[in-house]
């Protein structure tokens, strides 16, 4: 018998939009779709393979419900369709499984229950009940659901999301959802079978991108201008920004076409087969990676050095609260892997904006003048735990008597004659963060070696005033 190409089994999550659950104009379910969807899973799970469903139609199925022409406008509108969809939809996915004897789970999802998985990780409040609530939905819930043999259907919980908290599309859900599961495979489903060069349907000379390694790069060889349907909220844009966040974190993310949702089976085994070892050493019987069609798809491949979870959920799931702004030299340092993504406040020049201890911030620096970044140096010298080497002092940090050190006053006063205020139109983002401090006290100690945070502030839980830092934009 020929070995399977299917490999080992695998962790795949599977988002299918709201256009491929529901017909656009008369919001009947598409049931064939639906059909095909629940036996591609059932066939995947019988290969041993977990699997995550990501599944968007609530407010659709609200509007079929309700008889509505098309989505309200207004957010109370659409939290209430929601709550009259979601049922209905899960019901429907409930009933098509279980034809086919397959249990399945509601997940139902909002930005700040992974936040809070965030928070409890880093500061291990593991008895904080809102806080268990939400690693227990988001992590430990999915795996156990996983394990019992049970399909997960996520979705965003519309019904109590407002727009600080929302995902803003089910396909950025399924990107997060598929790193925090540490997923093999995140599949796109939509209404085209790839990303293309422009839109197929109005330009005939748009060609098939098979295979993306650099995003950046790609985005100035594509057209991402489609808005997607009237009912859905994603384009091909947010299908991009999904995969960035998926590939950082190690998944590799497909987009193939909806319509044929059992090509995720020979998609598979496609990119299985190029994984196989060179034909000399196959056993009787296998067929070479050559032998095996391609199926219509774009894959993404995923980053070599993914990013851990602390720094994928703090840079995509939190909303920050404000900023702190460093100086070039902090800047450069951040940026490379080693530095740990933690910020001294002897790289801190400025604040903007009010947060507290605990809270994502934005990482910014001076924008650039003319393309040039203009430098903004610390407002006093490091010591030689600085992490940006180079700096000189200019005034002296400790003066002679019998400390040898400054009063805490003495700083105070220092340090906030040579404080610059900025404001948003000052800066640019560059990455983001989670304040070990509260903005009052960042400012207090911007520019000062870590060794005076204990003095300045009358404790020091940690020497760094940032951490978890991932740089988005490098020097």
């Amino acid at each position: 018998m020929a070995r399977s190409r299917q490999g080992p089994p695998c962790t795949i999550v599977i988002k299918l939009g709201t256009s491929s659950i529901v017909h656009e104009k008369t919001h009947q379910p598409l049931l064939s779709v639906l059909s095909s969807i629940v036996e591609t899973v059932v066939n995947l799970r019988s290969e041993g393979h977990k699997v995550v469903l990501v599944s968007s139609g609530a407010i659709g199925v609200g509007l079929q419900r309700m008889n509505l022409p098309a989505k309200p406008k207004s957010v109370s509108g659409k939290q209430a369709l929601a709550a009259i969809g979601q049922g209905r939809l899960i019901a429907l996915w409930d009933d098509l499984f279980g034809h086919l004897g397959q249990p399945i789970g509601q997940v139902l999802l909002t930005r700040g229950d992974i936040s809070d998985v965030c928070l409890g990780y880093i500061y291990g409040l593991w008895q904080n009940s809102l806080t268990c609530f939400a690693l227990l939905v988001s992590v430990s819930a999915i795996s156990e659901l996983l394990s019992m043999g049970v399909v997960p259907i996520v979705n965003e919980n519309d019904t109590v999301s407002v727009s600080e908290i929302k995902f803003g599309d089910n396909d950025t859900l399924s990107a997060i959802t598929s790193s925090m599961i540490h997923a093999d495979y995140l599949f796109l489903l939509t209404d085209v079978d790839g990303l293309y060069t422009a839109n197929p349907r109005k330009d005939p000379s748009a060609k098939q991108i098979e295979e993306v390694t650099s995003i950046s790069a790609i985005r100035s060889q594509v057209s991402t201008t489609t808005l997607g349907s009237s009912l859905g909220t994603g384009g091909m844009e947010t299908k991009i920004i999904a995969a960035e966040i998926a590939t950082g974190a190690g998944v590799t993310t497909i987009i193939t076409s909806s319509k044929r949702p059992e090509n995720v089976f020979s998609i598979i085994e496609y990119h299985n087969s190029l994984k196989m070892p060179s034909p000399q050493d196959h056993s009787p019987g296998d067929e070479s990676p050559s032998s095996l069609p391609r199926p219509p798809h774009t894959v993404f491949t995923p980053s070599p050095t993914p990013m851990k979870d602390l720094k994928s959920w703090t840079s995509h799931t939190l909303h920050p609260s404000g900023s702190v702004v460093i100086d070039s030299g902090a800047h450069r340092v951040l940026s490379k892997r080693e530095s740990g993504g933690r910020l001294l406040s002897a790289g801190v020049v400025g604040v903007v904006g009010a947060f507290a201890s605990g809270q994502a911030v934005r990482v910014v620096i001076r924008k650039p003048v003319n393309g040039t970044v203009v430098e903004v140096a610390s407002a006093h010298s490091t010591r030689p735990n600085s992490p940006i080497p180079g700096h000189v002092s200019t005034k002296p940090l400790s003066r002679s008597g019998s400390s040898g050190d400054l009063s805490r006053d003495e700083l105070r006063n220092e340090n906030n004659a040579e404080t610059e205020q900025f404001t948003d139109e000052d800066v640019v983002e560059v990455g983001r963060g989670l304040a070990n401090y509260n903005s009052a006290q960042i400012s207090k100690v911007q520019g000062l070696n870590s060794s005076f945070l204990p003095q300045m502030l009358g404790y020091a839980d940690s020497e760094y005033v940032v951490e978890n830092i991932t740089i988005r934009t490098p020097p």
